[in-house]
């Protein structure tokens, strides 16, 4: 790292996949922008870096989400279908139905998937670090995770974010 070279920390604190992009997102633009960044993964953005995501969307815990179709006519797809919560949190399997329409949505615009994000933050250097005590806590091993990360503590993280340019909790 140079002497004017940017640091950037951020904290990747949830799952789900709506909360899987910023990340990933935010650490390949910094690295890109010749920015040196470390992501800190607990609790649940720990599964982020499982060989395989398998992230979802959780309608019924985000009701500002809108419910735009990734079908049909552009007028069809413009329509924001707001979803109420009583069908949202009780439709055995609207989670899925709803995952599968985000990905296809994104997919529609050009969006990286996930993994093809946090390959791209590996190719530019991203580091990325485990929470050793939510691995404990929820029983992941060193095994259950892609190449290349590591595996540490808050004190090790803190070092690193108290010198940090940016610092992000996500």
């Amino acid at each position: 790292m140079s002497e004017t070279q940017k640091k950037v920390a951020l904290i990747a604190s949830q799952g789900t996949l709506d909360w899987a992009y910023p990340p990933f997102i935010l650490g390949s633009a910094a690295a890109a922008m010749d920015m040196e960044v470390v992501i800190f993964f607990t609790f649940y953005g720990l599964p982020l870096l499982n060989k395989k995501i398998d992230a979802k969307i959780s309608p019924h815990s985000n009701p500002a989400m809108p419910m735009k179709m990734p079908f049909g006519g552009k007028d069809f797809q413009s329509i924001n279908w707001p979803v109420p919560n009583i069908i949202s949190g009780n439709i055995p399997g609207f989670d899925t139905l709803a995952t599968s329409m985000v990905k296809e949505t994104f997919k529609s615009k050009g969006v990286a998937t996930i993994e093809e994000l946090r390959e791209l933050c590996i190719d530019c250097g991203v580091k990325f670090i485990a929470c050793q005590m939510t691995m404990d806590v929820f029983g992941f091993t060193k095994d259950d995770f892609i190449d290349g990360v590591d595996f540490g503590g808050a004190a090790m993280f803190l070092e690193y974010a108290a010198d940090a340019d940016i610092q992000l909790f996500i």
